[in-house]
């Protein structure tokens, strides 16, 4: 019996389309108290509102249309980092949809507030994330496999349905944004995690913080995702989390940042097993972590609720340098 040839068009046509991401886009951090939040991060960004919708204020990064939610914890909810928005070129909810479906995440009904982040596994969703907001073509989300919450959008997504007039800001901030740069996030199983969104998205890796630390590269070659953690095989006991947002902003001169955070009144962290909210610190990156000679220094810092925070240079992309700008 003649054996039969796979042509490769055939078997390249069995892969999924990997869906075209542009950039990071937005985030939501769920907060214990709204109104505090919005005056802690006006006060250190300068961040106009650029839209409200319910209870849920939307602050602009940079020139936007970047931005980041404040959101009021539910019931049973801790403060946390609620998900990750990534814009995505000719955006259609039907066709994204189906290509989320090709990849094993199935279209579900929207969670239920309180539901466990690993109930929500391998869903999407088209509407509001837990927080009374109507839905929208712009609102279809979806959950990985370790529950990991992201938001797909158009480039031009506000958080609202006028953006046009933002609310000014307080205060002219103590450093200035210009972008999202990255979201530390950590996983049961990394390389499995780090697999997924190559093949989800079409992604490389952009550098490496030690040999089984890739970062997965986004957009502009500076932006990226970062999946960091255990080993564990089969079906994940704990969620992924975000640990941390980095943000790019202007003028990156790290001891000039901490007396200005000194100033407002963050206290340096003294223990870096725990850190309580409204602390500082800088965390020197040594060459065996992909850094340069005498390490990259990477600061952060706590807000009210105790969520992390980095400050990074502009052109740091995660990579060797002084100012970790350096990726190949």
């Amino acid at each position: 019996m003649m054996a039969m040839s796979i042509a490769p068009s055939v078997m390249a046509a069995s892969a999924p389309v990997p869906i075209a991401v542009q950039k990071l886009h937005h985030f939501g951090l769920r907060v214990s108290d709204v109104a505090r939040s919005v005056a802690f991060y006006q006060d250190v960004f300068g961040a106009p509102i650029h839209a409200r919708q319910g209870d849920t204020v939307c602050l602009r990064i940079g020139a936007g249309p970047a931005f980041f939610s404040l959101s009021p914890t539910g019931v049973g909810e801790v403060p946390g980092i609620s998900h990750i928005g990534i814009s995505v070129a000719d955006f259609d909810s039907d066709r994204l949809t189906a290509q989320l479906d090709a990849n094993g995440i199935m279209s579900r009904d929207i969670p239920a507030v309180g539901e466990a982040p690993l109930e929500s596994a391998l869903r999407t969703w088209v509407g509001g994330l837990n927080a009374g907001r109507p839905g929208g073509s712009d609102d279809l989300y979806f959950a990985d496999r370790e529950g990991l919450i992201y938001q797909l959008c158009s480039s031009s997504y506000c958080g609202g349905s006028d953006c046009e007039s933002p609310e000014s800001a307080t205060s002219s901030g103590l450093v200035q944004l210009v972008d999202i740069n990255h979201f530390t996030n950590y996983m049961s199983h990394s390389a499995r995690a780090n697999q997924f969104y190559l093949d989800l998205f079409g992604l490389e890796y952009q550098a490496y913080q030690g040999p089984n630390s890739p970062i997965v590269g986004v957009g502009d070659g500076r932006q990226f995702l970062m999946y960091v953690g255990g080993s564990q095989d089969g079906a994940p006991v704990q969620p992924g989390r975000t640990d941390h947002v980095s943000l790019s902003v202007t003028d990156f001169d790290v001891d000039a940042i901490l007396a200005k955070l000194t100033g407002y009144g963050l206290r340096a962290r003294e223990n870096p097993s725990t850190t309580p909210p409204l602390s500082h610190w800088v965390s020197m990156r040594m060459p065996n972590r992909g850094g340069a000679e005498g390490g990259t220094p990477e600061l952060y810092f706590s807000d009210p609720d105790g969520l992390h925070i980095q400050l990074q240079h502009v052109d740091y992309c995660g990579g060797g340098g002084y100012l970790g700008d350096v990726c190949t």
